[in-house]
């Protein structure tokens, strides 16, 4: 929950960007309008609301920037983890603890090179009067490899703040299978790094002890049901096959065994869509949408979406709405279909509205309400 504090600042946010120019869209139950909060983001890849009701983004080129009373500033955050920048990897994912207002946790994604190549690390850093201090490396997958594809880096804790970090494949499928090698899957940490009680692996040979799920080809969305708690997640498919997965203890995603997409060249990848010991998907997309950023409508701007599942498409360029009967999508419906950017993130702002990330060179922050 969000202090009267948090609320009093995103009205006076609002009412310093309200001179923006607004766009209508439409959707199947009325009329809503995007409101533009913040442009010049270079690629910008996750946003983190601050209690006090600033907020937080990260862009992939490696700046983290703050939204300061309406406005974005200029100067980037300091004492942010040595990084690099190359192909799909940068800075990615930035995530608040549950108990960020006592103890000014947060926790960062991002690609990092060393002699033996890249990967996917995750840092832990105390944020105070806009720098970072007493920055912690408390993840890193292993082992490297030299491609600039397929880092993930989508984190989300679960209600006992155990935290979840993804890792793509990073561009070699056969590692998604490999359950010594921490490509392909998800892992679930304690906060200091350490594998999180009760992980499925746990003391198991040839498994890292600190997996949760394998076989996943590239998560980019990771959110927690306002209801039951579990983690969700979303990965891109290579020419179709895009997932929503729920993601739950132990389980094979199945990537490259099974797919619904086939290969870049058109040549398929496997002729299987499922088998045993393989946990199939709950919704996929043919062709791809590139699917980035993940939330459920909780709010009370929208009623009529109360619990549905919004998703950003980069590919085709559009936010999908899913509308959920507990796990079956019984509704599908493309909003943004003439907006024509890149959607990186999706999250709900304690004000009830949508919060969206356009991925571009000059990447735009927009707020999504109803018209009244």
């Amino acid at each position: 929950m969000h202090s009267r504090p948090f609320l009093t600042a995103l009205i006076l946010l609002l009412m310093a960007t309200g001179a923006q120019a607004d766009q209508r869209f439409s959707h199947r139950q009325g009329e809503f309008r995007l409101e533009t909060i913040a442009e010049g983001l270079e690629h910008p890849w996750s946003l983190a609301f601050l209690p006090e009701g600033d907020l937080l983004i990260t862009e992939r080129e490696g700046r983290l920037r703050l939204v300061k009373n309406g406005q974005l500033l200029t100067k980037p955050i300091s004492g942010l983890p040595n990084l690099v920048v190359s192909g799909q990897g940068g800075l990615l994912d930035v995530l608040l603890h549950p108990n960020f207002e006592d103890n000014h946790l947060l926790f960062l994604s991002y690609a990092h090179r060393n002699r033996q190549g890249m990967t996917t690390r995750v840092a832990r850093a105390v944020y105070r009067h806009e720098a970072l201090s007493d920055v912690t490396v408390v993840f890193e997958a292993r082992p490297r490899s030299n491609t600039g594809r397929h880092f993930a880096g989508r984190m989300a804790f679960d209600t006992q703040e155990r935290l979840y970090v993804a890792v793509g494949d990073r561009g070699d499928m056969g590692r998604a299978q490999d359950t010594s090698d921490d490509a392909g899957g998800v892992h679930r940490l304690a906060i200091n790094g350490e594998p999180a009680d009760g992980n499925p692996f746990a003391n198991q040979s040839g498994f890292n002890e600190t997996f949760f799920t394998y076989g996943n080809r590239n998560i980019q969305g990771m959110t927690r049901h306002p209801e039951t708690g579990e983690i969700w997640s979303h990965e891109h498919g290579p020419r179709g096959g895009d997932e929503i997965n729920i993601l739950r203890a132990g389980s094979n995603y199945g990537w490259p065994k099974v797919t619904y997409g086939i290969d870049y060249s058109g040549l398929p990848i496997s002729s299987r869509t499922t088998m045993e010991g393989v946990t199939d998907p709950l919704h996929y997309w043919d062709p791809s949408i590139a699917p980035s950023g993940m939330a459920f409508y909780a709010g009370e701007l929208f009623p009529q979406w109360q619990g549905d599942l919004f998703i950003g498409a980069l590919k085709l360029r559009k936010l999908v709405r899913l509308s959920l009967d507990g796990e079956k999508v019984v509704e599908e419906e493309d909003l943004l279909t003439n907006l024509g950017e890149r959607i990186r993130d999706v999250r709900v702002g304690p004000d009830g509205a949508l919060w969206l990330l356009t991925d571009a060179n000059n990447g735009r922050l927009y707020r999504m309400v109803p018209v009244e």
